[in-house]
């Protein structure tokens, strides 16, 4: 396998400044469409006592919460109470499904302040019962030794087509449905995850994201929609293989766990390659690893599921 090779004295982007700790009110950004205002008012927490904040629910008639949004809303409470440093890595557990229809309480404990890295622990709590646990770990940026995989070679996303587009070319009725969020551009290379429900596909799939407008230059936020946007396709990986799609009747899945870790800076609303793959699935459980590659070709961050992929009594 073919790596590439960084040396310290290679030049890296700047460093992007932390904004306020507490709220993102004030900061000016210009959003293509309402739903990304609508998501980064989503993350935009409410602290409502000392390392509690409440988050609110979107818009819809969801059956459940959609992990990547109690994901990233943890992430933010947990980067709310960090004083330095950016965030490297996260894992994550789902617990129990989330009622769309109540506010979602984060606690953190701060669980050490050192002098380069600051850990965090989050517990996502409705009704009094845990259903999202997060562990985060913050680094202040240093310089050290760099190699990555290189960027896979693939079409630039000016020349896909968007989600909307292709949907409305394979089935009209869904053009609609599955575009949640919009607030996220995806354009996929190749197939759709849904559009063989009847032929098994590879266990791969590409597809370019970013943020629909841009965002306020804020790291931890950018951090949170790539958190967000990372759990939109990285399931879907792991079922390809299997020529099954969610609304089989015969057929249960849910997220496990997540865990990413975040390599370099970058930018959430500029475009990033999402590279995915399924290496196994067994035991009803299936894995998924996921890369963000820049339009430099940088390794910007990596990415793991866990899903339950469960085969119900007909």
């Amino acid at each position: 396998m073919i790596l590439t090779v960084r040396s310290d004295s290679d030049p890296s982007p700047p460093r992007v400044p932390r904004l306020s700790p507490t709220s993102f009110e004030g900061c000016k950004h210009e959003p293509v469409t309402a739903a990304l205002d609508a998501l980064v008012k989503l993350l935009d927490l409410e602290p409502i006592e000392h390392n509690i904040y409440r988050g609110s629910q979107p818009e819809g008639e969801l059956q459940r919460v959609f992990g990547g949004q109690v994901a990233a809303q943890a992430l933010m409470a947990a980067g709310r109470t960090v004083a330095h440093g950016t965030v490297h890595s996260l894992h994550s557990y789902f617990l129990r499904p989330g009622n769309p229809a109540l506010p979602i309480l984060y606690t953190v404990d701060r669980i050490r302040d050192g002098r380069s890295f600051t850990t965090r622990r989050v517990v996502a709590v409705q009704q009094g019962e845990a259903i999202f646990n997060l562990a985060a770990s913050f680094h202040d940026e240093e310089p050290g030794l760099e190699h990555q995989f290189p960027m896979p070679d693939v079409p630039p996303p000016e020349e896909l087509p968007t989600l909307a587009e292709r949907l409305s070319a394979w089935r009209s009725d869904l053009a609609g449905s599955r575009q949640h969020p919009p607030a996220v551009d995806q354009r996929f290379i190749g197939n759709l995850p849904w559009q063989n429900e009847s032929e098994p596909l590879e266990p791969f799939q590409r597809l370019w994201i970013r943020a629909d407008g841009h965002l306020p230059d804020d790291p931890l936020l950018h951090a949170c929609v790539a958190t967000y946007a990372s759990d939109l396709s990285l399931f879907d990986t792991i079922v390809r293989p299997h020529a099954l799609h969610w609304d089989a009747p015969h057929f249960m899945a849910a997220s496990l766990d997540h865990c990413m870790w975040f390599h370099r800076p970058f930018r959430s609303d500029e475009w990033l390659l999402y590279d995915m793959d399924s290496p196994v699935a067994a035991g009803a459980r299936g894995l998924a690893r996921g890369f963000f590659f820049d339009r430099s070709g940088r390794l910007v961050a990596s990415m793991i599921q866990e899903g339950l992929i469960r085969a119900l009594d007909r």
